[in-house]
């Protein structure tokens, strides 16, 4: 099979387990194959930031151009009993656990092509290679990512879409943190004594709205914990929650407004609370002008794929990177119900992608 270097690599990574701050053992197998074929991959320091047994891998392609093209290391869930399995035109596992597509497909890709470029003598781009930790849980990797100035462009090989479409747009989030101090009491003997902190959490959370918003928002609660024993008043409940937007002052506006829900309630109970917001990522939308925006677009119509830009309301790698002034698209690449145990890829999407990634490699 034409493909069988890239599946080789493939089933390299998956089987190896690497989650999130654990990541250690993928960037080894990359410094080594990088190194095999002639180039000077070196670590950052994110781990510093990021708490991960490693830093990212960077990689410079001769001067390191412009514009770098990424993939994430970590999985989000365990791959160490992976089972691949090659059946007809496509790649799963065999349901027992994640088949480790979402990320390593993206990794799989830009190695195999780096490789295929270098052993058949092409002309190289001078471009940047870049495998950040942590995208699974906080981006830290990507937000700590130790480029230089010179970087204006991104290319992520990360979306769930089938090669031809690409995140051009997403939304933010801004999660938040509630913590409900009431008074501690004997349920049966003193209720009377005691500050619920359950009722009081559970009366703000009530009054809140959740789901969807609008088209661009949602609103969720996903973490209600406290209480201590069913014979004592509770003293402490710890929420987490989060809105999503691709408009800064709306999530502004509803963080404000689930502040006040949960003041209010306090207020109410007698109750103390401390809420905590904090960005874990900020919304980019590109311009149709953008050069990333073309480029991407043409180069898709050169691998005879209809261009599709498309609109998210998750957050990646690329959030980071436009965050920190890089414009940055989400190439799909075919890596479909990411994190279940239905997770596949079309060997065919895996080629386009690795076609695509030569587009931006060489010189054409």
């Amino acid at each position: 099979m034409q493909n069988d270097r890239l599946i080789e690599i493939f089933f390299d990574l998956i089987r190896i387990n690497a989650l999130s701050r654990e990541e250690k053992p993928v960037a080894d197998y990359i410094t080594g194959f990088l190194r095999n074929l002639g180039f000077n991959p070196v670590t950052d320091e994110s781990y510093k930031f990021t708490g991960s047994n490693t830093g990212n891998i960077i990689c410079k392609i001769g001067t390191g151009g412009n514009y770098l093209m990424l993939s994430h290391m970590d999985t989000a869930r365990p791959t160490a009993e992976v089972k691949p399995i090659i059946s007809d035109d496509k790649i799963s596992s065999d349901t027992t656990t994640v088949l480790g597509v979402d990320n390593r497909a993206g990794i799989a890709v830009l190695l195999y092509s780096i490789e295929k470029a270098v052993k058949e003598g092409r002309k190289l781009n001078d471009f940047t290679l870049a495998f950040t930790t942590c995208e699974e849980t906080t981006l830290e990797g990507s937000l700590n990512l130790g480029i230089n100035g010179g970087i204006k462009s991104g290319y992520i090989f990360d979306s769930s879409h089938r090669p031809g479409k690409f995140i051009y747009s997403s939304c933010g989030a801004m999660s938040f943190k509630v913590y409900i101090t009431g008074k501690a009491s004997h349920s049966g003997i003193a209720p009377e004594k005691g500050i619920n902190a359950i009722a009081c959490a559970a009366d703000a959370v009530s009054k809140i709205q959740q789901g969807r918003i609008d088209h661009e928002t949602t609103v969720n609660i996903g973490k209600f914990t406290g209480g201590s024993a069913v014979n004592v008043v509770s003293e402490s409940v710890y929420l987490e929650g989060e809105v999503r937007s691709f408009n800064i002052p709306k999530i502004d506006v509803l963080i404000n407004e689930i502040k006040g829900k949960f003041e209010s309630s306090a207020a109410g109970y007698g109750a103390s609370v401390k809420f905590e917001p904090f960005w874990d990522f900020k919304p980019f939308t590109l311009s149709q002008e953008d050069e990333v925006f073309v480029k991407t677009m043409k180069m898709l119509e050169e691998i005879n794929l209809k261009p599709e830009p498309v609109i998210s309301l998750g957050g990646s790698d690329a959030n980071s990177l436009n965050g920190r002034g890089i414009k940055s698209v989400n190439l799909g690449i075919g890596a479909q119900n990411p994190h279940g145990n239905d997770e596949f890829i079309f060997i065919e999407d895996l080629k386009k992608s690795s076609e695509l990634a030569m587009k931006l490699m060489t010189v054409n």
